[in-house]
């Protein structure tokens, strides 16, 4: 399973928010290049970054700090927030990312997602945040009535790369993941998911890893800059 440290953009700093509430985000680094150096002299092989900005405005925000991270690191990258139209889902795969996440449009426009993950195969994943099950979107500040899990199976055969699952309520909270549900909705689809929100330990990690349902990967933020999981010794727990 792999462990994909979260760099979440606002402003152009690396920063953490709780519950996904923008009046709610610490700093833990205003030079996130510098932070995603660090993240792979650790041995991180993966860097999930969020431009929560652009998440909330709907178009790329941190576009500079973005670079600098790709500039500044060897490791495949993935990015979320404000991507929802073919011409900026070219251009970032342009600058060197290795995957896109795409959620508003996977709501809104399940045919761009479609489109994206046959134009690029492999480099196209799917981001789904919930709350109580329910799909919410624009940054998280909207929710809508779509089921999380049906949501899924609807790009089973999208040929889309990874899902994202974020419980909202979890997120930042540093209260444990949502185990039950993850493993749900990884189980009701063939394609490889990801975990998000809440992990806060090596504990939440290592639960993940053996919830039965093979998990690609967790995200894992707050509790890395607080130094609550210990990053080498998370990274060779997951390896084994």
């Amino acid at each position: 399973m792999i462990l994909y440290p979260a760099i979440d953009l606002k402003d152009g700093q690396a920063v953490r928010l709780l519950r996904g509430e923008m009046d709610k985000a610490t700093v833990f680094n205003d030079d996130p290049a510098a932070q995603a150096r660090a993240f792979v002299e650790a041995g991180c092989e993966w860097l999930h970054l969020v431009d929560l900005n652009g998440a909330f405005e709907g178009s790329p925000v941190n576009a500079a700090a973005v670079e600098a991270i790709l500039a500044a690191t060897a490791i495949p990258t993935q990015l979320g927030g404000g991507i929802r139209d073919m011409a900026t889902i070219e251009s970032w795969l342009s600058k060197g990312l290795a995957r896109v996440i795409l959620g508003t449009v996977a709501v809104e426009n399940p045919g761009l997602v479609r489109e994206a993950a046959k134009a690029f195969p492999g480099q196209i994943a799917v981001g789904i945040d919930a709350r109580k099950g329910r799909v919410a979107t624009k940054g998280w500040a909207e929710e809508t009535d779509v089921d999380a899990t049906d949501l899924a199976r609807s790009y089973e055969d999208a040929g889309v790369a990874a899902i994202i699952y974020t419980d909202i309520d979890r997120d930042g909270a540093m209260g444990g993941p949502n185990i039950g549900a993850t493993a749900a909705l990884a189980r009701a689809v063939s394609i490889p998911v990801i975990a998000s929100g809440g992990v806060a330990s090596l504990d939440d990690l290592i639960a993940l890893r053996d919830c039965g349902a093979q998990l690609n990967g967790a995200i894992s933020g707050r509790a890395l800059y607080d130094g609550a999981i210990d990053l080498q010794e998370a990274l060779a727990a997951l390896r084994r």
